[in-house]
C-alpha cells in the first residue's frame, strides 16, 4: 500500500527543506525526497547551497580573505609576523566540517518537526503520485494531495570547454583543489566567477577571467559596477571583457584555451579552468510529459505569482522557476507555498529580493538601478556616500566603495539601495527593511544610527539624496 502524505517535496535545498519544515509546522503530514550523497556516500540534505554552493564557497572566501589580510593588511595596523603559509587541504577540510555540521542540522530539524525524509530520487507520475526510487533501486509510489518541486539548478556546460573534473571544472571542482594552481582561468565574470576567482587569487594564483559581455555586471547599478571593476583589477584579477571562448585543448596537466576579442584570436594556458557561465533549472526526468506541466524556452517550470504550476496540486519553487537563482528567494517561496496549502494568506515581494556578491569588498543591492529608472522614465534623486569618509571604515583600514540610495523625486520613497564596500550584504538589508515598509529617504535620514559604525554610510547616503549630507560636501 502506498504511503500517503498531505505534502511531498522533491528536493531538500533551501527551497525544499524550508517548505518541508514550514508545512510540518502548519500541521501537514510532510515528506521530503532528496538524492544528494556526500563524499562518503551518505545522504546529505541542503542541496547545492549547503553542499557545493553558498556555504562552502563562503567558507573558502573567508579563509582566503584572512590569509590575504594576514599577508598584506596587518602591516597598516603595526602588526609584524613571519612568513605566512596556506595549508590548502586543511582549509578544504574546514569547509567540509562546516558542511557536515549544517547538513546534519537540517536532518535534526526534520526529525524535530516530524518531516519524513526519503533518500533517493522522485518523479511526478500523476497529479497526486510521486514515484520514489531509493539508492538501492527499490521503487515505490508515494501519494500526496500536494507535490512541491524544488529540485534546484545545475551548472551550465559549454561545448568549447567540456568539464573533465580535473583541469576543466565547474564550481564544484573549484571548491576542492588540494593545492594552489599557478594559473587559473575563469570563464564568466558573474557572481560565481568573481567569487571563485577571488578565492584562488588571494591564495596566490594568477587569475584571468574571460567574460563574453562587453559590460561588467550589467545587473548591477553601473556606477557601482565601474567602481568595483577598478578595485578588482587592482587586486590583480585580470578581467577581460568582450572575450568569446572558442575552444580548449587539454595538454597533460594544463589546458590551452582559445578565445577571440576585438583584437583577434588568442590562446592562454592554465593549470585549472573554472567554467562559471551560469546555471540551468534541474528538471531531468522529473515528471511525466503526459502531466501537462509547462516549461518555458529556458527550461523553467511555468508558475503563477504564488508558484502554482499549470497542474492543480503541483507547485514549483526555487531555481526551477522564474526569477533570480537565490537561496533566500527559494526559501521564501517555500514558506509561501506551505502556507497557501494550509489555507493561509501568503505572498513573496519579488520587488525586494536582495542580491549579494561576496567578493571583498562585497557588492549588494535591492530595488531599481539608475539605468532601470531612466529606462522607465521615473524621475529620481540619488545620494551617495563613500566609506572613505566613515570613521569605522578608516579604523578597520577597509575604505573602498560607497553606499548609493535612489529615491522618487516627488514622493522621496526609496526605490533602490546599492552598496559596494565592507559588509555590503548586511548594510543593503537595512534598505530592504526600509523599502518593505515604504520608507522615504527622509525617514532613513531621521533615523538614529550608532557611531562609529559602517551603517552610518547608509544614513549619510539617505541625507545626500536631498542634499543634506553632513560629512561630505553636497552637490
Amino acid at each position: 500500500m502506498a504511503q500517503k502524505f498531505d505534502v511531498v517535496i522533491i528536493g531538500a535545498g533551501p527551497a525544499g527543506y524550508v517548505a518541508a519544515i514550514k508545512a510540518a509546522q502548519l500541521g501537514l503530514k510532510t515528506a521530503c525526497i532528496d538524492k544528494w550523497l556526500d563524499a562518503a556516500g551518505k545522504p546529505a540534505l541542503g542541496g547545492t547551497c549547503l553542499n557545493v554552493g553558498c556555504i562552502p564557497s563562503k567558507a573558502l572566501l573567508d579563509s582566503s580573505h584572512k590569509f590575504e589580510e594576514t599577508q598584506k593588511g596587518l602591516k597598516a595596523h603595526g602588526i609584524s609576523i613571519g612568513e605566512v603559509a596556506i595549508d590548502v587541504p586543511a582549509m578544504i577540510k574546514r569547509k567540509e566540517l562546516i558542511i557536515k555540521k549544517l547538513t546534519t542540522g537540517i536532518k535534526g530539524l526534520f526529525k524535530a518537526n516530524g518531516v519524513t525524509s526519503f533518500a533517493g530520487t522522485g518523479r511526478v507520475v500523476a497529479p497526486k503520485q510521486v514515484e520514489f526510487v531509493d539508492h538501492e533501486g527499490t521503487t515505490e509510489i508515494i501519494e500526496a494531495e500536494n507535490v512541491i518541486i524544488a529540485t534546484g539548478s545545475a551548472p551550465i556546460d559549454i561545448p568549447p570547454t567540456p568539464i573533465n573534473g580535473d583541469t576543466i571544472v565547474d564550481n564544484v571542482g573549484a571548491l576542492a583543489f588540494q593545492s594552489v594552481p599557478e594559473k587559473v582561468g575563469v570563464i564568466g565574470a558573474g557572481v560565481i566567477g568573481l567569487e571563485l576567482g577571488s578565492v584562488w587569487s588571494r591564495l596566490g594564483s594568477e587569475v584571468t577571467i574571460l567574460e563574453a559581455l562587453d559590460g561588467f555586471l550589467p545587473m548591477v547599478d553601473q556606477q557601482v559596477a565601474k567602481d568595483a571593476l577598478k578595485v578588482f583589477r587592482k587586486q590583480k584579477l585580470d578581467i577581460r571583457m568582450g572575450t568569446r571562448v572558442t575552444g580548449s585543448d587539454v595538454q597533460g596537466d594544463q589546458v590551452a584555451v582559445n578565445y577571440t576579442d576585438s583584437e583577434g584570436d588568442h590562446e592562454m594556458t592554465f593549470d585549472k579552468l573554472i567554467v562559471a557561465v551560469g546555471r540551468k533549472p534541474y528538471t531531468d526526468n522529473l515528471f511525466d510529459e503526459s502531466l501537462g506541466l509547462k516549461c518555458d524556452e529556458r527550461g523553467f517550470i511555468e508558475v503563477d505569482e504564488q508558484c502554482r504550476t499549470t497542474v492543480p496540486g503541483i507547485w514549483a519553487i526555487g531555481d526551477v522557476v522564474r526569477g533570480p537563482m537565490l537561496a533566500h528567494k527559494g526559501s521564501e517561496e517555500g514558506v509561501m507555498v506551505a502556507e497557501l496549502i494550509a489555507d493561509k494568506i501568503a505572498q513573496v515581494n519579488y520587488d525586494l529580493i536582495p542580491s549579494v556578491i561576496y567578493t571583498h569588498p562585497e557588492i549588494a543591492w535591492v530595488g531599481k538601478t539608475e539605468e532601470q529608472l531612466k529606462e522607465e522614465g521615473v524621475e529620481y534623486n540619488a545620494g551617495t556616500f563613500p566609506f572613505a569618509a566613515i570613521g569605522r571604515a578608516q579604523a578597520a583600514n577597509d575604505t573602498a566603495g560607497m553606499v548609493k540610495i535612489l529615491a522618487h523625486k516627488e514622493t522621496d520613497r526609496v526605490l533602490g539601495i546599492h552598496v559596494f564596500g565592507p559588509s555590503a550584504g548586511d548594510l543593503a538589508q537595512q534598505g530592504v527593511i526600509a523599502m518593505e515598509f515604504g520608507a522615504s529617504a527622509e525617514d532613513l535620514a531621521m533615523t538614529v544610527f550608532a557611531h562609529p559604525t559602517l551603517s552610518e554610510a547608509v544614513h549619510e547616503a539617505a541625507l545626500a539624496v536631498n542634499g543634506m549630507a553632513i560629512h561630505i560636501p553636497n552637490k
